[in-house]
């Protein structure tokens, strides 16, 4: 069987599709001739630029791609605006490492402007980055009108923004336990956490809670996260689950009876 030879590489057929769509602005018109049309909202969840883009992220734009294009040929307005994020410890830990910082007290000794222009430096040098690689990958956004989150405009919007929501009654202050990063200086987001998350062995803590009538007999309690009992204000127990009070080298302890074994051992007296 003979297959027909193509006329040029794969890779040189792309970058003749992409130079076709920027000199005849397909993108752009396929946005504009809908006008008028059901709209379709597609909002970009901003990547955060501090970092060239890898695999993964490739991944994300495929899909990101895939459906506004698909509502657009179902006859929907899909405009869609780039945008990048340029706050947070991500793009700060980055820039650590370019300057060779290792502490906050570090970064305030080289000066927090001077820390700042390193900060949208290194922010402006991956977006290009990033931009060339989505042009290569083909996917359509409005890269020429994009929300930079640490623009003027952008940041001013935001402040207008909380004090609206604030003159409507809806904001409020209060407290929360959030987990803290000592090298840092800062409280860390559950997303922070998460990307550093690893497996480790750690030591947990048993501590006694005793009973409001009766000092002499303590609920065992058992916790990997010592540092937020200073916050509780109630002990929770499971209303269907199976307590017992045993006698342990001379105290009264409460406990779920199915981890007395492994808890206490043989020493305990029911």
């Amino acid at each position: 069987m003979a297959f027909r030879k193509l006329e040029a590489e794969p890779r040189l057929r792309e970058e003749r599709v992409l130079e076709f769509w920027e000199r005849e602005k397909i993108f752009e018109r396929s946005v504009r001739e809908r006008e008028g049309c059901p709209r379709f909202v597609f909002y970009e969840g901003p990547p955060t630029a501090n970092g060239r883009p890898h695999f993964a992220h490739l991944l994300a734009r495929v899909y990101k791609d895939l459906f506004p294009r698909y509502k657009t040929m179902r006859g929907f307005y899909v405009p869609r605006k780039a945008g990048w994020d340029c706050h947070g410890l991500p793009v700060e830990l980055e820039v650590e490492k370019e300057l060779g910082l290792s502490t906050k007290a570090e970064i305030e000794n080289l000066g927090v402007e001077k820390f700042v222009r390193a900060c949208r430096a290194s922010v402006d040098r991956y977006i290009r980055e990033w931009e060339k690689m989505m042009v290569r990958l083909g996917f359509w956004i409005d890269l020429a009108h994009p929300y930079i989150t640490y623009t003027d405009d952008y940041i001013e919007t935001l402040w207008w923004m909380l004090k609206e929501i604030h003159k409507k009654g809806l904001l409020y202050k209060g407290h929360k336990i959030l987990p803290y990063c000592p090298r840092c200086g800062t409280p860390l987001s559950s997303h922070e956490v998460a990307q550093g998350y690893r497996r480790v062995s750690d030591p947990s803590v048993f501590v006694r809670m005793p009973l409001a009538d009766d000092p002499s007999v303590s609920f065992l309690v058992w916790t990997t996260t010592p540092w937020t009992l200073p916050a509780n204000v109630a002990l929770a127990v499971a209303e269907d689950a199976p307590y017992v009070e045993v006698l342990f080298r001379g105290e009264r302890l409460i406990l779920a009876k199915p981890r007395l074994p492994a808890v206490l051992g043989e020493e305990a007296q029911i």
